[in-house]
């Protein structure tokens, strides 16, 4: 119901409403950018689409009718959520019962990184379609790499990453560098030629790696040129490029994707420990198979042989019955020639088996001998640095042993009990002892025993002893002046 009230006159909300809603259609349709927030996805009941649109300084909220939603292109659609710039096409209306002002959106467009990876998707498509990610394709990096290519840029920290890991899990890996530019417009045809150059010096692989960094800094590695030059490099192209979230084209078509420059040095050269633990490993397996396949050829040689023996035994025993046979069938008219005849027969017989069994044995022997040699020759390869290491310390033991002491011209004392003396102290006059020299031992009597005097330092001073049956030596422990060589008695 409308009246007057002062000279404006008095409307329904519905009106208000209505009168607000008829100005703002009067707007012409715009093209708004911005950023969207707020986004849930499509309304579960209704299919409609729901979120606000900002900038710095202003938002309002958007809505997508499902029918205008199901037209739009689905990359557009996936790509959509908090954060993304897009510019939308629409106009704006009143809600009629809530009074909410609201952009009714028809179109959608994404900018900036969104269009950036519209783009690459897109480009990805197309490259897996034609089977350039296809795993059959791609070419197989070998377990241990002597010689690495790298191609990155010289003016970061990445090289020197991958020296320092090489270095440290296998520094006889031989390093190649092919410098480049890994980022901005001319990046994609210097990355070509880098890889141009380091195929030609026939590596055992590719590292093509960069440091991290934005979307857009990455973009040189999504470049269909580029991607197409690693998929028809000759040689594997291990890629490390950004971080572990950051996935590029040339990752996808490469024979390899490591997620750091680091990671994909690691990759291609194990480590130095490892490689030795495998080759011992492998090196054991061998003397066991060796060994077996010895084992066995002698068992077969073993077993052929009897096999001779038998047959030419019973071959034998068949010419033996034979030869009686006609013996007794034939003794009556000339038994002694019939007899003579077989007899030789069967000699000249086991002559021949006797003959012929020597060369089968000597040509299986001769393989065993073969087969022994090898095995020696291994053996002896696989012991020699073990071998080595026992004389060092051999000689080290030598060199410890108290019996080079006792070469010197020093003794060994022990009471008739089996202790050693080491102090005068606690030997007694007629007690006896056994003194061990360089050869031999000579058994003596303890006839006195002397402390030896201390020294103005508090160490005692060498003092001499007495001892029976010396063997002619002095007993006074002085040293001898004609040899120079000291004689310590008990």
């Amino acid at each position: 119901m409308a009246g007057s009230m002062g000279d404006a006159p008095v409307i329904s909300v519905s009106d208000a409403v209505g009168l607000a809603n008829a100005t703002i259609r009067s707007i012409p349709r715009l093209v708004v950018r911005g950023e969207i927030s707020g986004y849930r996805g499509p309304n579960r009941s209704s299919g409609h689409l729901y979120f606000q649109l900002k900038d710095d300084l202003s938002s309002m909220d958007v809505a997508v009718w499902r029918q205008v939603l199901s037209s739009w292109d689905p990359e557009v659609v996936r790509s959509l959520r908090d954060g993304l710039e897009v510019t939308l096409t629409g106009s704006f209306d009143i809600y009629k019962k809530s009074g909410k002002l609201s952009f009714i959106a028809r179109k959608a467009e994404v900018s900036g990184e969104g269009l950036l990876r519209q783009q690459v998707a897109a480009l990805a498509r197309r490259l897996e379609a034609e089977g350039l990610m296809d795993p059959s394709r791609k070419r197989r990096v070998p377990a241990f790499c002597e010689r690495v290519a790298v191609c990155t840029s010289l003016s970061g920290s990445v090289l020197d990453d991958v020296k320092r890991t090489l270095s440290r899990r296998n520094p006889l890996v031989e390093l190649l560098v092919c410098n480049c530019s890994v980022q901005g417009p001319q990046a994609p045809q210097t990355i070509i030629r880098a890889l141009e150059v380091a195929e030609g010096a026939r590596p055992d692989c590719i590292l093509l790696v960069r440091g991290g960094g934005s979307y857009e800094d990455l973009m040189a590695f999504n470049d269909e040129a580029l991607a197409r030059a690693v998929a028809a490099s000759p040689v594997p192209v291990v890629t490390g490029i950004g971080h572990e979230p950051d996935t590029t084209i040339c990752d996808m078509v490469s024979s390899r994707r490591c997620s750091t420059p680091t990671a994909a040095a690691e990759s291609v050269a194990p480590a130095i420990d490892e490689v030795t633990s495998l080759m011992n490993a492998r090196a054991h397996r061998l003397e066991d198979v060796m060994a077996k396949t010895l084992a066995k050829a002698g068992g077969d040689l073993d077993a052929r042989q009897a096999r001779a023996l038998r047959a030419m035994e019973s071959l034998i025993a068949r010419r033996r019955e034979a030869v009686e046979a006609l013996a007794r069938n034939r003794f009556l008219t000339d038994p002694t020639s019939i007899i003579d005849d077989h007899v030789n027969e069967l000699r000249m017989t086991e002559q021949r088996l006797y003959d012929a069994l020597p060369m089968a044995v000597a040509r299986h022997r001769r393989r065993l001998d073969g087969d022994a040699r090898r095995l020696a020759s291994v053996g002896t390869r696989l012991v020699r640095p073990y071998r080595s290491e026992a004389e060092s310390l051999g000689k080290t033991l030598r060199a410890l042993s108290p019996l080079n002491v006792l070469g010197r011209g020093y003794a060994i004392v022990t009471t008739d009990a089996g202790h050693v003396v080491t102090d005068a102290g606690a030997l007694a006059p007629g007690q006896g002892i056994s003194v061990r020299l360089a050869s031999g031992r000579v058994a003596a009597t303890v006839t006195g025993t002397e402390k030896e005097p201390e020294s103005q330092d508090g160490t005692a001073e060498p003092s001499s002893g007495a001892a029976g049956n010396d063997h002619g030596k002095d007993t006074d422990g002085v040293g001898d002046g004609a040899t120079g060589k000291e004689k310590h008695g008990c």
